[in-house]
Parts: C-alpha cells; sequence; structure tokens
C-alpha cells in the first residue's frame, strides 16, 4: 500500500507525495480581488506540499461575493497570480486553482447585486454568525448560464497565462454547481431542474468548457457529497454524486477531490454515510479525501483503498512544513481562527516551522 510519502500522478501533474493542500480562503486578496504579494510568500512556504490547491478563486465579478478573495478574470489579475505560481514552482511545488462560483452565497454587500441560482432561495446564515447577510437568490436565466459558462472558459484560459499546473473546479460546499445538482436547492422545471441528469446538466457543461481550455488530464473537481451544507442538501445524494463521478471518469480528470462530513465535523455536521466507498466503485483515477484528518487517519485511508491521497487544510495553514512534521512526528501548531479572514501576516505567513 502506498504512503503518504509516496509519489503520485494526477494526470500529467507529477507529485512526490500525497499531502494535498486544500483550498483554504484566507481573504488576503485586495478589495478588487487582485491577488497580493504577500501571497507569494503564503503560498512558497508550503510548496512541499505534493500539490496545492488555491484558495477559491473567482471566475466572474458577480459570482465572486467574499471579500478581499481573488479572482481570475482580468489581465490585473493573471498578472499578480504570476510571481505566486512561479515562487511555488521556484521551490519545487505544483499549484492550481480551485475556480470558484459562489451562487446564491454571493454577498450583495459585496458585489453590489443581487445573487442568482438555481432557483429563487436564500442562503442560510453562516454558523455563528450575528445576522444574515444572504439576500434571496434570483433563478438564472439561460442567459445567465450561457455568460457563466464564459466566464469559466474566460478564468480556464487565465489559469495557463498565469503558469498553473492544471485547475480545479470547486462544485461543492453548497455554491453554484452543488446549488444546481442537489434537489433541495433546485426547483427548476427546465432542461437543468427535475431530473437528477439535468441537475447535472450545469456540471457537464462547465467541465465540457473547462477541458477545451485545459487538457482533462490537468482538471481536478471537488464535490461535498454526503449531507447538508450551507443550507444545500439532496434526498437521495447517492444517486445524484455517482453518476456525476461516473461522468468525471469518462472525462478521464486528474483527480477528484470529496470533502466529506462526519457526525463531529468541525465545518457540516452529518450522520449522512459517507459516499466514497460508492464513489470509488465508479472512479479509479487520483481520489483524494478531505476533511478532519490527522496521520494515522489519513494512512488508514490510503491502506483501504478507498483514497489515492489526502488533503489537509487547517494542518497546512498553520504549519507551512507540514510535510516534515508528519514525517518527523513533530507536534503540530494550533490555527488561530481570529486571522483566518484578517489581513496583514499575522495568522497568514508568521507561523514557525521547524526549522525555524
Amino acid at each position: 500500500m502506498p504512503t503518504l510519502f509516496d509519489p503520485i500522478a494526477y494526470g500529467a501533474i507529477e507529485a512526490p507525495n500525497r499531502f494535498v493542500m486544500a483550498p483554504l480562503t484566507r481573504g488576503r486578496a485586495t478589495a478588487e480581488h487582485v491577488p497580493t504579494d504577500l501571497m507569494i510568500e503564503y503560498y512558497r512556504q508550503r510548496s512541499t506540499a505534493g500539490l496545492i490547491i488555491t484558495e477559491g478563486t473567482g471566475t466572474s465579478r458577480e459570482g465572486l461575493g467574499w471579500p478581499n478573495a481573488p479572482g481570475l478574470w482580468s489581465d490585473e489579475q493573471v498578472e499578480a497570480w504570476k510571481p505566486i505560481v512561479a515562487a511555488v514552482h521556484e521551490a519545487g511545488g505544483r499549484i492550481v486553482p480551485q475556480l470558484w462560483h459562489l451562487g446564491r452565497l454571493a454577498r450583495k454587500d459585496v458585489t453590489g447585486e443581487a445573487p442568482f441560482s438555481s432557483s429563487a432561495t436564500t442562503a442560510p446564515a453562516r454558523p455563528g454568525a450575528s445576522e444574515n447577510v444572504n439576500v434571496e437568490a434570483r433563478a438564472m436565466t439561460k442567459d445567465d448560464i450561457a455568460r457563466t459558462l464564459d466566464d469559466y472558459s474566460r478564468a480556464a484560459r487565465n489559469a495557463v497565462r498565469a503558469g498553473f499546473d492544471g485547475i480545479a473546479l470547486h462544485s461543492a460546499n453548497g455554491y453554484l454547481i452543488d446549488q444546481f445538482m442537489r434537489d433541495g436547492t433546485n426547483f427548476r422545471d427546465d432542461d437543468y431542474g427535475g431530473s437528477v441528469d439535468n441537475r447535472l446538466r450545469l456540471l457537464r457543461e462547465v467541465m465540457e468548457r473547462l477541458v477545451a481550455e485545459v487538457p482533462a488530464n490537468r482538471v481536478g473537481v471537488r464535490f461535498s457529497p454526503n449531507g447538508e451544507v450551507q443550507g444545500c442538501d439532496d434526498s437521495n445524494p447517492e444517486a445524484v454524486f455517482v453518476p456525476a463521478a461516473a461522468h468525471l471518469q469518462s472525462l478521464d480528470i486528474a483527480f477528484l477531490e470529496l470533502r466529506e462530513s462526519g457526525p463531529d465535523d468541525t465545518f457540516a455536521q452529518t450522520h449522512v454515510p459517507k459516499l466514497s466507498p460508492k464513489i470509488r466503485e465508479v472512479f479509479t483515477n487520483p481520489l483524494i479525501l478531505n476533511q478532519d484528518y490527522d496521520a494515522a487517519k489519513a494512512q488508514a485511508d490510503l491502506d483501504s483503498g478507498v483514497a489515492d491521497a489526502i488533503s489537509f487544510g487547517r494542518p497546512f495553514l498553520a504549519n507551512p512544513d507540514l510535510v516534515e512534521r508528519v514525517r518527523t512526528g513533530a507536534a503540530l501548531n494550533t490555527p488561530d481562527k481570529r486571522t483566518f479572514y484578517t489581513p496583514g501576516p499575522q495568522g497568514y505567513t508568521d507561523y514557525p516551522t521547524l526549522a525555524g
């Protein structure tokens, strides 16, 4: 059985180990969603991960309703990403951007306009929030969908221009594509609603656009298949996500990442069984699992064959040298939740490493 330290190929992306840095929203871009110089050091520090999947990166201004998150729709953003990608490559790493459209979770106070989604619904407040900043989304028209598909194509082309090793599609956590896939948020009666096949249509069309710009063996996808997340749920997730994974296998994509909830999940608790065993049956390319892993749990899932690699989020956030710490059995730094989304280097680039 492979270990976390064994190499792996995600399609055409050769990685020296099976540690993946999971996408982590950090809010260190500008108010105009342009990456900053501070992000160069942040990603460079974590380049010993076999693969870095960046924080959610917007495909359009209307779809990026998160303050100070980066985008990939403008020339200025592309130019700002180039030194970040170069720094990771110079340090021996590999990096792909996670292409992100928030759908109904795009905040009006950030975008200046009401969000859109599969249907006219309102997302719940984030856990612990004092008020719900989400407003009712309008149902997307066919013109909205066509424009959004164009946005994905442009973002993929821009990722190539910036020098990334590939791209990753955010289709999880209750964001736009997830909102179309699940019957708890998709109430459409056209070609994009009703049957599972119709609800998967947007995913298929987005993937068609992405693999037209970037080879499929450099494209990854993220799902969160089991349980409700940010108000997005499905009455029969197996019937949705297993065929979705089978379609991705038919495209021969580089990898599929699953963020799987559990009863003690620190993001979205659920008792809905994990779908990775069922998805493993239809998806034979590299399968990456995510959510609250430690080294022992990660190795167990590699040993079982249900996973080919593991993505770590907050452990990489607080431990730039996570790979070496796991290798040597060193203690891990504790993430500082107060600085997850605050500006500046504190809690971002100042976590200590074993080398000091």
